[in-house]
């Protein structure tokens, strides 16, 4: 198959050399240093088992790339409206892309039925920029579970992780999902085709808009925000805010709190995404993983209050070291 990463940051770019070393045509795009270092060297892997070099085609020009069987999205969600009106030339009318994002997608309540269908979160996508561009008949939601790190440009570090899961917004299995999981699977990751997608999404959310915002706030590891008394019980009041608006919409989480945390606890000494990103100075995944769980808590009358202190407080942080 032929895939197009936009967004080849630290995921991405770890998808993308695992596809191209296993033979699917593949081209990275990206900026900056780590594109040219992707240039000139490939992308270098470091696991626990392996430090590898593969060599990869890389791009900051949609237009250099044309037409794709995928485009996987890999940017950062709050760098989705930015980029959506780009992606004209890597679309035909058969491609498919794959929003491999971060938090609550933008495309949530399309294909989902009952009264809320169609409904746009204006946290994910305020203009409409999103939908405009990208048709949602084209999506295919994609939850992301391996963890890795940019050390270097062009350097990635896997810190654990190697499933995918990927799901049609309206529970079907087509084709097109049975084709990206094979290539998935060739190049030695995990993609299960889940009917309910959504799912998904909360079991991983469960935990990401408690432990994201709140080592931001610490600076604290997983282990850490997972085991310390006091901020633990602060994470704990988040997921259970977030576990009632899942349950709201109709998605039991077929875990608990108590899970969620041990899972945290065993990963270690490991630093969020959200943390990485306040430390090298950019932007933070705000509105998907924390805002938009308030916002769908407002569109159901689902009080979050301890929700709504930590991204108040997360936000104000974000914007004074922007400054």
């Amino acid at each position: 198959m032929k895939f197009a990463i936009y967004g080849a940051g630290a995921i991405g770019a770890y998808l993308g050399a695992l596809l191209a070393r296993s033979g699917e045509d593949v081209t990275l795009i990206a900026r900056g240093p780590h594109l040219q270092a992707m240039r000139a060297n490939g992308v270098r892997i470091i696991t626990n088992k392996e430090d590898t070099s593969v060599p990869v085609r890389a791009t900051d020009d949609p237009d250099e790339v044309g037409p794709v069987d995928v485009v996987v999205l890999g940017v950062k969600a709050h760098g989705l409206p930015a980029i959506a009106g780009k992606l004209g030339p890597l679309l035909s009318s058969e491609t498919s892309v794959l929003a491999a994002l971060n938090g609550v997608p933008w495309w949530y309540f399309y294909k989902h039925g009952g009264a809320l269908e169609g409904t746009n979160l204006a946290t994910l996508d305020p203009d409409g920029v999103i939908n405009r561009n990208i048709c949602v008949d084209r999506v295919i939601g994609c939850v992301v579970y391996p963890s890795a790190v940019v050390v270097e440009p062009g350097v990635i570090q896997h810190v654990e992780g190697d499933r995918f899961s990927i799901g049609e917004l309206d529970g079907t299995t087509t084709d097109r999902c049975k084709q990206i999981a094979e290539a998935f699977i060739r190049s030695g990751l995990r993609c299960p085709i889940r009917p309910r997608i959504r799912q998904d999404i909360w079991v991983k959310l469960l935990g990401s808009v408690a432990f994201n915002p709140l080592s931001a706030l610490t600076r604290a590891t997983l282990e850490q925000l997972a085991t310390d008394p006091e901020i633990n019980f602060v994470a704990r009041e988040v997921m259970a805010e977030a576990d009632t608006i899942a349950r709201a919409l109709g998605v039991p989480v077929p875990v608990t709190i108590e899970q969620r945390l041990n899972g945290a606890a065993k990963v270690g000494a490991h630093k969020t995404s959200m943390l990485q990103d306040l430390e090298l100075g950019r932007p933070m995944e705000l509105g998907a993983l924390v805002g938009a769980v308030i916002e769908l808590g407002e569109t159901l009358g689902i009080k979050t209050p301890t929700t709504r202190i930590v991204y108040g407080c997360v936000k104000l942080l974000e914007a004074n070291s922007l400054r």
